[in-house]
């Protein structure tokens, strides 16, 4: 990139229902038992406490399209001046139209404004930064706005349904497990050109890396997701160590001790010890909030970046690392200065 695309604003959205691990515990108790699992076995093995969930019924495009309401007036930006919209939940409220479109109508963008989903599991939210930046570097496109909407309700509460019957066996239990580190959230992101920003959070580059031999490893239906959660961890983190790699030798200053913050995708404590581990960083440079949130797909980082802004972790001047991974397997590293 040519250093002429700034991050403009990030707004956030979260759910009013808090959903403790002990409370999903508690509707499989009977299972859990006959299998030799102790109480406290989720935040035992993945450190989420909670994680929430929106009111029965609310749609995707619904709180995306509330999501950007609040970084547009943030920006101080106005409808007309938006180019692109690109919408990248893995939740939709239809297979068919995209929800793209559906936020588009809601907020009532100009007709000139393209407007389109991407869909890379957790990784998303990164490719639609990439593609805005792109447009904006071409000179296409002013202002670009990302949005996602994730709820977790209807396919946990769909596991845990699953997940009671009387047959159910190790192997299952396990295979259906990830599910229920899944969390919920709205967030909406501006991007435009340096000429244009009053924020100056510049993105410096991006690195991409793809291991699609390992793209069985976790699957999602709405009503579900089945994941051999070791192997994802074990080729997730391959995968990270080589676009770390990629990193070091093509972006500007990259490395442990030229980066002040770390704003990974997050799934569990475990994976963020081996990821720690094997790429040599400094844990306390990450910003989490797995704990409380679960795994918000690709709204999660964003989010946490937006966090971090407000717990002034990322201050003017840092080199922030943005990191996300997605099944399939596909990871993205890009280089920011806040």
């Amino acid at each position: 990139m040519s250093k002429n695309v700034v991050i403009e604003a990030v707004s956030y959205r979260l759910p009013p229902h808090r959903i403790p691990s002990s409370s999903l515990e508690n509707e499989v108790s009977r299972t859990m038992a006959r299998l030799g699992l102790e109480p406290g076995f989720i935040e035992g093995l993945t450190g989420i406490r909670e994680r929430r969930f929106w009111d029965v019924g609310t749609m995707p495009s619904e709180v995306a399209t509330a999501a950007a309401l609040d970084v547009m007036e943030k920006a101080g930006v106005a409808k007309e001046e938006i180019g692109c919209l690109i919408n990248t939940s893995v939740c939709r409220d239809y297979i068919e139209p995209s929800t793209a479109s559906l936020v588009h109508g809601n907020l009532g963008l100009p007709a000139t404004c393209i407007n389109y989903d991407i869909g890379n599991a957790c990784l998303g939210f990164m490719d639609a930064m990439v593609n805005i930046a792109l447009m904006i570097e071409a000179g296409l496109i002013r202002y670009g706005l990302i949005v996602d909407g994730e709820g977790s309700r209807e396919v946990v509460e769909a596991t845990l349904k699953r997940l009671s019957s009387d047959d159910i066996d190790e192997e299952t239990f396990r295979a259906n497990f990830a599910t229920l580190t899944l969390g919920s959230g709205a967030v909406a992101m501006l991007m435009c050109s340096k000429a244009t920003s009053t924020s100056g959070h510049l993105i410096n580059g991006s690195v991409t890396r793809a291991a699609t031999q390992h793209s069985r490893l976790c699957l999602g239906q709405k009503d579900g997701m089945v994941a051999d959660a070791h192997g994802v961890l074990v080729h997730g983190v391959e995968l990270a160590h080589i676009t770390w790699q990629e990193a070091c030798r093509t972006l500007k200053n990259w490395g442990d001790d030229t980066i002040d913050l770390y704003i990974p995708h997050q799934v569990s404590a475990r994976n963020m010890k081996a990821l720690n581990a094997t790429l040599g960083l400094n844990p306390e440079k990450a910003h989490l909030n797995f704990q409380n949130l679960g795994n918000i797909g690709p709204a999660a980082l964003p989010i946490t970046l937006a966090m971090a802004e407000e717990d002034n972790r990322a201050k003017p001047g840092d080199h922030v690392a943005l990191m996300g991974i997605g099944s399939g397997l596909n990871c993205t590293m890009m280089s920011v200065g806040w």
